[in-house]
């Protein structure tokens, strides 16, 4: 005889956390929370999707009636209610909640809506839903960590070509580049793009450059980073590569880093806080004189979302449990000049970390 379904064990999770947090109602509209307790993804639309999960009773699926059919079926999570053109949707949600008084709402729900909600819903004590959900989606279940292995796999090709040389670079300006690497994830099976970040000479300086029409040159640092989302789930990689060998304080700069992020995925293991992580990696680049250049933290977490719980970040004492999955991307930048970063995906493991990327982390020079 089987168990309870995936989806009804994260709801019975989660039930628990309601409880010890004293919330009587889960609101969820747009972001992951709803996806993953529903298998739905709702359309960023001007018209309410919003999944009622009391703490005492069966959840309820609010969409607009031209999105129904699109939703399958989840018994052991919701009973489907459509709304049709004309309705007021704010008006059954708040129905829907009743009398209940302590509510958590999905933390990208619309504006328009919750102010709607708090309108219809006066003298209630609200709260964001990632203060239960996050930790909970944070730790990925066997099925959840195949697909984020098979997309950081095709993330992976996709590297390999550029790493291989197989995507020309010179001569070419960061957006031709960023366009073809989005076409490769796809060809690669990932459903859409997320980003696809190339930053070239002193635009390698910026981590999260917008590419444009600068023309790639000769002798200069490259950072592509790109992502994209397959069956749910996302992939996120970076790699620098260079047009010419690079110049001595360069190649020494990558080594620095290259030996930081090797650290910090050693660092990775079960029990360890997500600080000790960063620590691993900002040490060895402060230890070298670049300690002010590298400027965000080590990794974030990753899922349904391409930046979710853990962070891996100076302050963040959570500790790894097996299931964390998180990047691990230390960079140096040198505003105006160039910079470098290495990431992976890394899945916390009981026999150890377990990198989902394997693309080579060598200094590679490319035409």
């Amino acid at each position: 005889m089987s168990g309870p379904s995936p989806r009804a064990q994260r709801v019975e999770r989660v039930r628990a956390a309601m409880a010890a947090s004293g919330v009587e109602a889960l609101l969820l509209s747009l972001g992951a929370d709803l996806p993953w307790l529903s298998g739905y993804e709702a359309m960023p639309l001007e018209r309410l999707t919003m999944l009622v999960l009391p703490a005492d009773g069966d959840g309820v699926l609010v969409v607009p009636e031209l999105e129904a059919a699109r939703v399958e079926p989840a018994p052991e999570v919701f009973e489907l209610r459509p709304w049709a053109e004309g309705d007021d949707p704010v008006a059954l949600v708040a129905g829907l909640v009743g009398g209940r008084r302590r509510l958590a709402v999905s933390d990208r729900t619309w504006s328009t809506f919750l102010l709607g909600l708090q309108e219809a819903l006066p003298g209630r004590q609200w709260t964001v839903s990632s203060r239960m959900t996050g930790p909970l989606r944070a730790v990925k279940d066997a099925a959840e960590v195949d697909a984020l292995a098979a997309v950081s796999a095709a993330a992976d090709r996709v590297a390999a070509a550029l790493l291989g040389g197989e995507i020309p670079l010179v001569g070419r300006s960061e957006r031709e580049v960023s366009d073809e690497l989005g076409r490769r994830l796809l060809a690669e099976g990932h459903d859409r793009v997320n980003f696809a970040i190339v930053g070239s000479g002193p635009n390698s300086a910026s981590p999260h450059h917008q590419a444009g029409p600068r023309r790639i040159g000769p002798g200069e640092a490259v950072v592509c980073d790109f992502g994209g989302t397959m069956a749910g789930y996302c992939s996120d990689i970076t790699r620098t590569v260079f047009t010419a060998a690079p110049p001595a304080e360069l190649a020494g700069i990558y080594s620095i880093l290259h030996d930081a992020q090797a650290a910090a995925v050693d660092a990775a293991r079960v029990g360890a806080p997500c600080e000790d992580v960063d620590r691993a990696a900002r040490e060895r680049i402060a230890a070298a004189g670049y300690g002010a250049a590298f400027i965000h933290r080590t990794g974030h977490g990753i899922g349904l979302e391409e930046h979710e719980d853990p962070y891996i970040v100076a302050g963040n004492r959570t500790p790894l449990v097996a299931g964390h999955a998180f990047s691990v991307e230390p960079g140096i930048y040198l505003p105006g000049r160039f910079g470098a970063r290495i990431e992976d995906i890394v899945v916390a493991t009981g026999e150890g970390p377990r990198p989902l990327n394997t693309a080579s982390h060598e200094l590679t020079v490319v035409g």
